[in-house]
């Protein structure tokens, strides 16, 4: 499976971007999609996941209520919709696939967790 990022860009304080993340390759039911986003120096954090059959959500404490990310499994995408951004939201974000052999509805924050990875898409926000 091979990921593609794109959608990143500069933004004032308060605006938004969508990121979009295309897979090449066979997404399966029990798989789940992630965004993750690291900083020069920082680990790669977790930011929200989906899971491809559930459509079950899970969101970073300090995202939750600014973004949303869904996919549609006609096009094998997954989206990042980032409003209200700050700051501190500015990273290089990474969109990842954690294969799973079975059904877990459990979300894993943990980037180990995630076999591919996109090549990333770097988020500036700067007044």
């Amino acid at each position: 499976v091979q990921l593609q990022a794109s959608g990143g860009g500069l933004v004032q304080p308060g605006g938004s971007l969508r990121l979009s993340c295309a897979a090449s390759g066979s997404i399966y039911a029990n798989d789940v999609m992630g965004w993750f986003r690291q900083s020069p120096g920082k680990e790669r954090d977790f930011v929200a996941g989906v899971g491809w059959r559930s459509n079950k959500k899970s969101y970073a404490d300090s995202v939750t209520g600014r973004f949303t990310i869904s996919r549609d499994s006609a096009t094998n995408t997954v989206y990042l919709q980032m409003n209200e951004l700050k700051l501190e939201d500015t990273a290089v974000y990474y969109c990842g696939i954690d294969k799973r052999a079975t059904y877990n509805p459990r979300i894993s924050e943990r980037s180990t967790s995630y076999a591919y990875w996109g090549q990333g898409t770097l988020v500036t926000v700067s007044s």
